[in-house]
């Protein structure tokens, strides 16, 4: 049996210097993306001071992300990071298709509170928009990883609440 498991990440944890602040075992494996899945940002969260991000299933769509391979010892300490304990997000399995054809069963956590309706990114409401820090971080991660160029120009698209204030995590993870 492994003592380790594939994680699936879309959001902050795409960056490494966020998912290995909880989760330091975490080794990138690869990329890829889940069909039939759309990024969406429905909670607001009071550590990013904003949205953050969820899938949601949608047809002939996909999410792009990184798959982590973490030790076991990290499993609880990424679920507490995803609020799974106040029910914030649930863990899920998807299987994660590489650009090489692979396919990877890997967890991944979906907001329990999805939104109902679609609304395309551009169009978000102020109250539905992630804060700059969140999506900087994400677009970070995703070129840091080489996620495919379309896809990084996608979540260029997605507006900011344009927050400016102090924020609930303690690392300014995008300096450098």
């Amino acid at each position: 049996m492994s003592n380790t498991f594939l994680y699936f990440a879309y959001g902050s944890n795409l960056l490494a210097k966020r998912i290995r602040l909880n989760n330091p075992t975490a080794i990138v494996k690869d990329i890829g993306y889940i069909k039939n899945f759309r990024l969406d940002f429905q909670r607001y969260s009071q550590r990013w001071r904003g949205t953050s991000a969820t899938i949601v299933e949608t047809e002939n769509s996909v999410v792009w992300g990184v798959v982590w391979e973490i030790n076991k010892c990290n499993l609880f300490t990424l679920d507490c990071q995803e609020g799974v304990q106040d029910k914030i997000y649930h863990a899920m399995q998807v299987n994660v298709e590489t650009p090489s054809g692979t396919t990877l069963n890997c967890r991944v956590y979906q907001q329990c509170d999805n939104p109902k309706e679609y609304i395309k990114p551009e169009d978000f409401p102020m109250e539905k928009r992630p804060s700059p820090l969140y999506i900087n971080m994400i677009l970070e991660g995703a070129k840091e990883n080489n996620l495919p160029a379309d896809y990084i120009e996608f979540l260029k698209s997605i507006p900011h609440n344009g927050y400016e204030g102090e924020y609930g995590i303690s690392l300014s993870l995008i300096e450098n």
